[in-house]
């Protein structure tokens, strides 16, 4: 049967989690029949990925690809640290990190063709869901172009080139030389892995996140007791020491313990500038699962209960 609609096949990949490919092979081996195609896709090992698709995927890696006019970082999850330190992860996290410097965007990347496989990337993960045996999830990525810039990077916990628990990308603009610019760059990275700050400048903070911090603030001081006059040279000095916790270029320097952020991008025979920048912890905004854990979860399958 050749006449197989997409919105059969997308039916089919909703309730097994298949591939597209492998779903429209199932429909066409059994004639559009959803159920028969289910349990031939079942025989096959193709539809468990439906099951794990579903539990929390809060490990995995980080990884950072580049190439001469891209840097790109990308987040794939995995359930445990386990399956992230597997050498299977490690390449599925390497070959969505090199196709990610051809994407714009995360739904781009899902879409660009995995050539040794002939299938996009949304159905890759699926694939090798199934094939590891945990839910795999590509989280998010982001990409700088350095065709007219400098881009420096900086991996945390590396297990492997390019991979590990925490990744920083800087984009930096220069008059100096290359290497200079590429070596300082890395050191802010470096500082960023560190601090995580939330903007590069005061200018940059969310409205909301200024307005949110300035309200606990005023509440604060005036939980002091203190005059009206007192409260706004309170509120000033703390403001102060929250742009100097939070804000790039008014922070200390991680690496001397000394310099201001700002000066260090003067120390230079040339100012350095940081156009962007991006951070990315594993993980990070996953809600995980408070209840039985993974190993609880083996435990409990090996004990038959």
């Amino acid at each position: 049967m050749s006449n197989i609609s997409a919105s059969l096949v997308k039916e089919l990949r909703d309730k097994t989690g298949a591939g597209m490919m492998d779903c429209k092979n199932a429909l066409n081996e059994n004639n559009g029949e959803m159920e028969a195609s289910i349990d031939w896709l079942r025989t096959k090992g193709l539809a468990k990925a439906a099951k794990k698709s579903g539990r929390i995927a809060s490990e995995g890696l980080i990884a950072i690809s580049s190439s001469d006019e891209f840097s790109s970082i990308i987040e794939v999850n995995s359930e445990t640290d386990f399956v992230a330190r597997n050498d299977t992860f490690q390449n599925v996290a390497k070959t969505i990190g090199a196709l990610s410097l051809k994407s714009s965007d995360l739904d781009n990347l899902k879409s660009q063709n995995v050539d040794e496989k002939n299938i996009n990337v949304d159905d890759y993960v699926t694939e090798m869901i199934s094939s590891i045996g945990e839910n795999i999830n590509l989280r998010r990525m982001m990409r700088f172009e350095s065709s007219n810039s400098y881009v420096s990077s900086y991996i945390h916990g590396q297990v492997s080139e390019g991979l590990g628990k925490i990744g920083v990308m800087v984009n930096l603009k220069s008059d100096c030389e290359k290497e200079s610019v590429i070596d300082l760059g890395k050191k802010i990275a470096m500082h960023i892995a560190a601090t995580n700050p939330l903007s590069i400048s005061i200018d940059g903070i969310p409205s909301d996140t200024l307005d949110r911090e300035r309200k606990i603030l005023v509440e604060e001081a005036r939980e002091s007791g203190k005059p009206e006059e007192i409260i706004e040279k309170m509120i000033g000095g703390r403001l102060k020491k929250f742009y100097q916790e939070s804000v790039l270029l008014e922070q200390t320097f991680v690496i001397d313990g000394e310099s201001k952020v700002s000066d260090v991008l003067n120390s230079l025979e040339s100012p350095v500038d940081i156009i962007d920048f991006v951070r990315f912890e594993l993980g990070e905004g996953i809600e995980k699962a408070s209840g039985e854990d993974f190993a609880s979860e083996v435990d409990s399958m090996i004990s038959g209960n």
